[in-house]
């Protein structure tokens, strides 16, 4: 199990967030958004390991990473980090941040996964997926996607938000993505200032209300 730790800085890019509103974080994994920012809810099954394994599985997390985009620089864009000294000391800060937020306000990191979640409808203004979401659709298959979809869609007041849209890996385009576009609410697929796989520029943005199911 590889936990990623992203930055709030991360999450403002990759999803164009503005402040003032309630977030949804599914799933979080070791990211510092929630320790970043108020009004937010982190979702992630590894919650459930409690403090000491999490805190192993997230130094193993940054070790393995590095060593994955070292061996694997020049598959990148470096236009957002600069470099990669910059993107691996934004890092070791967010899982910093993270396992302390973690130990002091466990309360706001809730042990779930999708496409099942613990929460009534309609509350967050804004339910977040990142790396999750079409990044695994090799291995999470569309009805899989259809019904993650359809819960954050439920748990959202305002809007659903997806990046990548890309394969993990390849960067390749997800087959399924226009059905499944079809069969939910209205939705677009925005820019976003955040560079670093290839091919993945683009966020999926559902709106949420007034979304015909509720289920």
């Amino acid at each position: 199990m590889l936990v990623t730790s992203r930055s709030a800085a991360e999450y403002r890019a990759m999803f164009s967030l503005s402040p003032g509103q309630s977030f949804l974080d599914c799933c979080a994994g070791g990211a510092s958004f929630c320790a970043e920012t108020p009004n937010v809810v982190a979702v992630d099954p590894a919650y459930v390991l409690g403090y000491g394994e999490l805190s192993r599985l997230v130094r193993t997390g940054l070790i393995d990473g590095d060593r994955i985009i070292a061996e694997n620089v020049d598959h990148f864009e470096w236009s957002w980090y600069g470099d990669v000294d910059s993107r691996a000391a934004m890092r070791i800060d967010a899982a910093d941040r993270f396992l302390a937020d973690l130990r002091t306000r466990p309360s706001r990191y809730i042990a779930a996964a999708l496409p099942d979640l613990p929460f009534a409808d309609d509350s967050f203004d804004v339910a977040l997926c990142s790396h999750l979401l079409f990044t695994w659709a090799e291995r999470f298959d569309e009805n899989w996607h259809r019904r993650a979809l359809t819960e954050l869609v439920r748990v959202a007041r305002a809007e659903v938000r997806v990046f990548p849209l890309v394969l993990q890996g390849t960067g390749a385009p997800v087959p399924f993505l226009s059905r499944l576009r079809s069969a939910l609410p209205p939705s677009e697929l925005r820019d976003v200032p955040y560079r670093f796989q290839r091919g993945a520029h683009q966020m999926l943005v559902i709106d949420a209300r007034n979304a015909p199911t509720r289920c």
